[in-house]
């Protein structure tokens, strides 16, 4: 009798960012993996999303992830032949309220990189010839931005390329156990299962949805064109970004949540995140808005959508412009938890996100799962052969 090594099986149940990102993990560390997913192709959260990689704008325990995520987006996009643009992010502060965030922010280690600018500046990093005297802004040079739909399928490639990986589309997955994965084209047997189901995972594990508080969190996002702006440059955020990153938290901030909730409503209404990306196809994207509810209705709201609109055109100091598609988002929203990380079973991972940046944490996440994995379930076990 001869032995060889074999290395571990591991199935991960769900094709998004955050899966992907433990493929690639796995398949480092030495695994054989496959992917399954419900859909034919990706069509969920991860390519609904602005591509922005705002690793700068998180703080708190989750710093630590973005700062690992960073390289790992960057070694990712080589080996898949993703495009990543080093656009860095634009934090906009339009009023004295906003100005005294950004103050009080740059006086902290997060943004010790990060450069102030004037306004003139900041009109020429939106490409218009000028913009309100009273405006000013943070430039953070180490964000990034990706097309997300073109990233999650290419990621998927790479993975499906790879001689241990696959990826199967259209696979629905309808009970997990130990060692065993109950699926539409009957059951897979793995050595470890990690599921990475987002909003979904009340399907399989209603328990830790339950625990968590886990619901979904709809947005409404537009892609528009506009006559004077062409190709990649900095992701911009605003004043209502600075109230949903976990960086800018202070005495600062909360008195800009105050100044909101009395001067701009219809912002806090739609729970607004005034932003936008930049891409090759020279159009932007933007949004968002975010409403969190058990289930979500599929209707999108056209005064919301207005209200985003007319900020944007306002931002950029640009005429009504052309809105080329409109679409919902859903992500897993949880009010207690920024990320899910569960063992309801041996053998069994369970790992999402209660918030809505699992684009620009995936990669560290992925690591983080299969680091602690490998100490558990070596990558290579000795199996006997007659």
């Amino acid at each position: 009798m001869t032995t060889h090594p074999t290395p571990p099986h591991i199935i991960i149940v769900g094709a998004g960012i955050i899966g992907l990102s433990h493929a690639v993990a796995a398949l480092d560390a030495g695994y054989l993996v496959t992917v399954l997913d419900r859909d034919s192709r990706a069509v969920g959260a991860s390519i609904r999303n602005f591509g922005h990689l705002g690793f700068g704008a998180h703080g708190g325990a989750l710093a630590e992830l973005a700062d690992q995520a960073r390289p790992r987006w960057i070694e990712l996009a080589r080996r898949a032949g993703i495009p990543l643009h080093h656009t860095g992010t634009l934090v906009l502060a339009r009023d004295e309220v906003e100005r005294a965030v950004l103050s009080e922010v740059c006086a902290t280690e997060r943004f010790v990189n990060a450069r102030s600018v004037d306004a003139a500046a900041a009109a020429h990093l939106l490409g218009r010839p000028a913009i309100d005297p009273e405006s000013a802004g943070l430039l953070v040079p180490g964000d990034l931005t990706v097309n997300p739909r073109e990233a999650v399928g290419a990621l998927a490639g790479w993975v499906h390329a790879h001689p241990n990986g696959e990826v199967r589309w259209g696979v629905s997955v309808h009970d997990v156990s130990t060692g065993t994965v109950a699926t539409s084209q009957g059951p897979l047997s793995a050595d470890h299962i990690i599921v990475t189901t987002g909003h979904r995972l009340g399907e399989l594990f209603p328990e830790i949805a339950a625990l968590h508080g886990l619901g979904e969190c709809a947005l409404q996002m537009l892609r528009i064109r506009t006559p004077h702006i062409c190709g990649p440059g900095p992701a911009v955020l605003t004043g209502t970004s600075m109230l949903r990153y976990s960086a800018f938290a202070g005495p600062a901030a909360a008195r800009l949540r105050v100044h909101l909730d009395q001067s701009r409503p219809d912002l806090r209404e739609i729970d607004a995140n005034v932003m936008l990306t930049r891409h090759t196809d020279g159009s932007l994207l933007i949004g968002d808005t975010h409403r969190v509810d058990s289930a979500t209705p599929p209707f999108l709201d056209e005064r919301w959508s207005r209200i985003i609109l007319e900020e944007i055109t306002a931002i950029l100091g640009a005429g009504p412009p052309e809105v080329v598609e409109r679409w919902q988002g859903i992500y897993a929203h949880s009010p207690t938890h920024d990320i899910v990380d569960a063992r309801p079973l041996p053998g069994v991972s369970v790992l999402t996100l209660g918030t809505g940046i699992g684009m620009t944490l995936g990669p560290a996440l992925g690591s983080r799962t299969i680091h602690a994995l490998t100490e558990s379930l070596p990558p290579t076990t000795h199996r006997g052969e007659s």
